[in-house]
């Protein structure tokens, strides 16, 4: 199996609901983060891509789609291993996606257990890279935010590449990817209410980072994806 999507959009973009409208579709599975923290071993998998020796087929083995961390970071080194597959950017206000990484995945809190967890190298490599030292500056990532889209859009032909907001959708994304529209509603997912749980249960645990942190972060995320895996039969 090879990958028939690339989804080069940061997260924060509608990547979650985007995972779930592909797989609606027919194109199963589609990877996002949140496999990662399901399946942790794979962690050592992303590090050897991270540094410069990938084993795409291992990674993405029974795949046909990858969206959202960290498939969005390697979006250069993806579109030049699968020349066929198509490239979907997700967008959004970037001050909308600045204020939605503050309250979830970049969050001090969030920023401060993952630092002080096991799981640091793996977030260094593979998302926090790209913003450097200013995650927390509005400024700072808002021009991060429009450099990435750019980038994207310059580098990937127009016939290949389809510029995505979530809210629009089944029509763009279905004539895009040549598929009937569906006449279930288009999944609008919220995970931040998710990473909220997941920061909660941190808590509940006595709130300190380490290598609980990605325990129990890893205990949440098999249940969220197995509910994923339903909301997308």
């Amino acid at each position: 199996m090879s990958l028939q999507i690339i989804g080069a959009g940061l997260g924060r973009t509608g990547t979650l609901s985007l995972k779930v409208a592909l797989e609606k579709l027919g194109f199963r599975l589609c990877y996002h983060m949140a496999e990662v923290w399901a399946n942790l071993p794979c962690i050592a998998d992303w590090l050897e891509a991270a540094d410069g020796r990938p084993n795409w087929e291992k990674i993405f083995a029974g795949y046909q789609a990858t969206v959202d961390y960290p498939g969005c970071h390697f979006w250069r080194e993806l579109t030049a291993a699968y020349p066929k597959a198509k490239v979907i950017l997700t967008v959004r206000d970037p001050d909308e996606w600045f204020d939605s990484t503050q309250a979830t995945v970049l969050s001090p809190q969030m920023h401060a257990q993952m630092a002080a967890s096991p799981a640091r190298t793996f977030m260094e490599k593979t998302v926090w890279s790209e913003f450097g030292d200013g995650v927390h500056d509005r400024a700072h990532m808002v021009a991060v935010f429009k450099r990435h889209s750019a980038e994207v859009q310059r580098a990937i032909p127009k016939d290949r590449l389809l510029v995505f907001e979530v809210a629009d959708g089944w029509a763009p994304l279905c004539e895009f990817l040549g598929v009937p529209v569906p006449s279930a509603p288009f999944p609008h997912l919220n995970s931040r209410e998710e990473m909220a749980a997941m920061l909660a249960a941190v808590r509940a645990q006595g709130g300190q980072p380490g290598a609980g942190t990605v325990d129990q972060m890893a205990a949440r995320a098999k249940e969220f994806v197995a509910r994923l895996r339903s909301l997308s039969q």
